[in-house]
């Protein structure tokens, strides 16, 4: 049996409307000296997956230089302040994906996910035969990243607003599979003292 291909999605074009008024941005917080969106990517790029598609918006142009020399696609989202749903449909909607039999939609600040979590939740995905949607999960909480089966494609495409996958699990009527990766499915950066008590020093 072949084994199910799978194409990786970061999500990197929000706002993050609740780092504050100074207008720095998450994303461009350093983790050991590396960028979180780029920390995030190379996670990504380590995994066993086909391609990796970074989805940009806000401050697109900082975001794509902390991504340079990376073997990866960009796909920009100008309608990224819709909310969630517009970035989906962006990264599925690129050619990148085309072939793959499930997406990994990882979100680009969670500092906390490596490449064998990612890897876990690929092997899960294969060895249901790619027709299940797999979920990272921590002790039984959702959380992501979350894989979903190419079967989706026009669920993701019918979104709308802020809005992500979790909404597509809950009416699929697919099995979903939890994988529990501890603490990092449910760690995401929304503020600046989420950023410092999470190892990351705020840049711009």
């Amino acid at each position: 049996m072949l084994k199910a291909l799978v194409a990786i999605v970061i999500l990197a074009a929000g706002k993050a409307s609740r780092m504050g008024a100074g207008g720095k941005h998450k994303l461009l917080a350093e983790f050991g000296g590396v960028p979180l969106v780029r920390r995030s990517a190379l996670t990504a790029l380590g995994a066993d997956a086909t391609s990796v598609i970074v989805v940009t918006g806000h401050r697109r142009s900082e975001i794509e230089a902390a991504l340079d020399g990376l073997a990866l696609t960009l796909v920009d989202n100008p309608d990224y302040a819709s909310g969630m749903a517009s970035s989906l449909m962006a990264g599925f909607s690129s050619k990148r994906v085309d072939g793959a039999d499930g997406i990994l939609v990882m979100l680009a600040d969670m500092p906390g996910i490596s490449t064998a979590h990612l890897n876990a939740l690929i092997f899960a995905f294969r060895n249901a035969g790619g027709g299940a949607i797999v979920r990272a999960v921590s002790q039984g909480k959702p959380g992501n990243p979350v894989i979903l089966p190419r079967s989706l494609n026009h669920a993701v495409l019918r979104l709308e607003g802020d809005v992500g996958a979790r909404d597509i699990i809950a009416t699929s009527g697919l099995p979903v599979l939890d994988v529990d990766v501890g603490d990092a499915a449910c760690l995401d950066v929304d503020t600046p003292d989420d950023i410092v008590a999470a190892g990351g020093a705020m840049k711009n």
